[in-house]
């Protein structure tokens, strides 16, 4: 089956937060009399004057509309309740919706301000079908207290006119011809200005757009306009980008009866946890970052994410590194229960053939010291336990930087690796007695640290290094002469010269300042 797109429209989305806010999430399950309350208008600052933002159902019964002047609303209704718009707080709340409809599809992105895309390609039959999914989603948004139109088709641009303008029934591949025809122009999402222009040579719906040759409304009209409409008849393919990454595996559960207890919840993840280990044996891989969220009945979505120091897939350890995420958070707020769990894989890495599976008995120090510090980071954060890490500066000693912890110990990059393999900096560098090279401002012939002898057999170098300037230091501070020097038997040293020959501070003196690995 080809692409399958579900476009959601609230209409009333400001009112209807105002009103959940003020009546309850079921306000219109309720079936409170709609006399009992007074029309309501949002209303934000246009051009130094009031105007309407948006309506509820009722100011949209009495003829009003976008773009009214508050005064002449308050003149011909009195009545109106006014309310100053706060289009953060309506974000949020479409960000929120977004959310939840991730339980149909991951592949949700925002539609304006008032809508979302949701691609249910190949979805659509794990809820019965496309009029089911349809008839859902439109139930529980009512059951949460919004007004919301749905439209389904092939195409982004035809879906966002069936959910404005047509009953909700999913629009059948090859049909959008037919569906766009009677449809006015402001369904081909066509500007203010540009509708205007059409209707003042009789261009009044759709269909006339359709049966109009194509070069003179080019010509007069602009691309856009044969634009809109090839997108919507899907000539021109229109992407939607999703709001959030897709994970490469993830599983679900959807619960007939809501769980509340903290215990069910961890049931649940154990079993998910096996089922997401059968996919990552297959694949050869284990999971670096997991992601459990949780599907309130009433809406609202909770997500948790953990991360592993390294790759792993065994449900235990899965299930340990979430108990100390939602031990960390006290209580869940399960509300009135969780009617859909999904755990997923956002990130993955290779399982090495030799690595095992982390069970009791057959860890190594370091699986049991990694299992450690990712269950810190998950009940403290990742900033809980740090590790250092080079970065890039011309000062060796401010050449490393405590970093949250990701497995290793340390990382480089080539740029600060001194060549092919990272350097071990000393906590403090240490004095050494070199002998003198034939050149004086060359490397050393060899030197002795800790009461041993290094017989120099290669060396790179100098890589001077000056005072900072904006210290403010004397100009006679003694600058630094780094070499990279390897003994005879292949170890290599990072030592560094302080002070100039024939400088007046002195006969310089040298320091071992760290040691490749």
């Amino acid at each position: 089956m080809g692409r399958r797109i579900l476009a959601l429209w609230l209409p009333y989305l400001a009112s209807d937060r105002i009103l959940r806010t003020r009546l309850g999430r079921n306000w219109r399950c309720a079936r409170s009399p709609d006399a009992l309350r007074p029309p309501l208008v949002i209303s934000h600052r246009d051009s130094n004057a009031q105007r309407v933002a948006a309506i509820c159902e009722q100011s949209a019964a009495l003829g009003l509309r976008r773009g009214l002047g508050i005064a002449d609303i308050r003149a011909m209704y009195p009545q109106v309740e006014i309310v100053e718009a706060e289009p953060d707080a309506d974000r949020r709340l479409l960000t929120s919706l977004a959310d939840w409809c991730d339980r149909y599809t991951p592949l949700v992105a925002f539609a304006g301000s008032d809508g979302l895309f949701l691609d249910i390609t190949g979805c659509a039959h794990l809820f019965g079908g496309e009029q089911a999914m349809l008839d859902d989603l439109g139930r529980r948004l009512t059951e949460q207290g919004f007004c919301a139109r749905v439209g389904l088709a092939s195409t982004p641009g035809m879906a966002w006119a069936a959910a404005r303008f047509l009953k909700p029934v999913p629009v059948a591949p090859g049909d959008e011809a037919e569906a766009l025809s009677p449809l006015p122009l402001a369904a081909l999402r066509l500007e203010p200005a540009l509708r205007t222009s059409l209707k003042s040579v009789g261009l009044r719906t759709v269909e006339a757009i359709l049966h109009a040759p194509r070069p003179p409304l080019a010509r007069r009209f602009g691309a856009g306009l044969l634009l809109r409409l090839d997108q919507a008849l899907g000539a021109v393919d229109e992407a939607v980008s999703p709001r959030l990454p897709v994970a490469p595996i993830s599983v679900e559960r959807h619960l007939a009866e809501p769980v509340v207890q903290g215990e069910e919840v961890e049931r649940l993840i154990f079993i998910m946890a096996g089922t997401l280990q059968e996919d990552l044996v297959r694949r050869g891989e284990g999971a670096r970052s997991l992601q459990l969220s949780l599907f309130r009945v009433d809406g609202v979505v909770k997500r948790l994410v953990v991360g592993a120091s390294r790759p792993l897939r065994e449900p235990a350890l899965v299930l340990k590194l979430f108990r100390e995420r939602l031990t960390a958070l006290g209580e869940m707020e399960a509300g009135c229960g969780f009617e859909l769990i999904r755990l997923s894989v956002m990130a993955a890495a290779r399982f090495e053939p030799e690595q095992s599976d982390m069970v009791a008995g057959s860890r190594s120090d370091d699986a049991d010291l990694a299992l450690f510090a990712d269950r810190i980071r998950a009940r403290l954060g990742n900033e809980a336990i740090l590790a250092m890490t080079l970065v890039e500066s011309h000062l060796p000693e401010r050449a490393v930087a405590n970093m949250p912890f990701t497995g290793q110990s340390i990382s480089a990059s080539p740029e600060t690796a001194m060549r092919e393999r990272p350097i071990r900096l000393l906590p403090h560098p240490e004095p050494v007695d070199v002998a003198m090279a034939e050149i004086p401002e060359g490397p050393p012939r060899n030197f002795r640290w800790r009461r041993v002898l290094y017989r120099v057999a290669r060396a790179e170098g100098p890589e001077r290094i000056a005072p900072e300037w904006w210290l403010g230091g004397e100009d006679d501070e003694p600058t630094r002469d780094y070499f990279r020097v390897e003994d005879e038997d292949g170890r290599r040293f990072w030592i560094y010269r302080h002070g100039l020959y024939g400088a007046p501070t002195g006969t310089p003196r040298w320091f071992l300042h760290g040691l490749f690995a």
